[in-house]
């Protein structure tokens, strides 16, 4: 939980303490991997509040519009 906090609140936590941690219990591409997916999700959630939408909105709006693009 702290490499997420550090990632996506504050990075002055991604200390050499945390980094030691995290090697004692993740290869490097889990930590990565980790980080990514912290930083995806965080990054995509930000995106749908600038459209002032909420989670699934957009996705059910993207299936509403593919049957007029197949008869476009």
């Amino acid at each position: 939980m702290r490499y997420t906090e550090a990632i996506l609140w504050d990075p002055q936590q991604a200390d050499d303490a945390l980094w030691r941690q995290l090697h004692e219990e993740f290869t490097e591409p889990e930590i990565v991997e980790i980080g990514y997916w912290a930083g995806f999700t965080s990054g995509g959630q930000r995106w749908l509040h600038t459209l002032h939408t909420k989670q699934g909105e957009l996705a059910a709006y993207m299936e509403s519009r593919e049957p007029a693009k197949r008869t476009a």
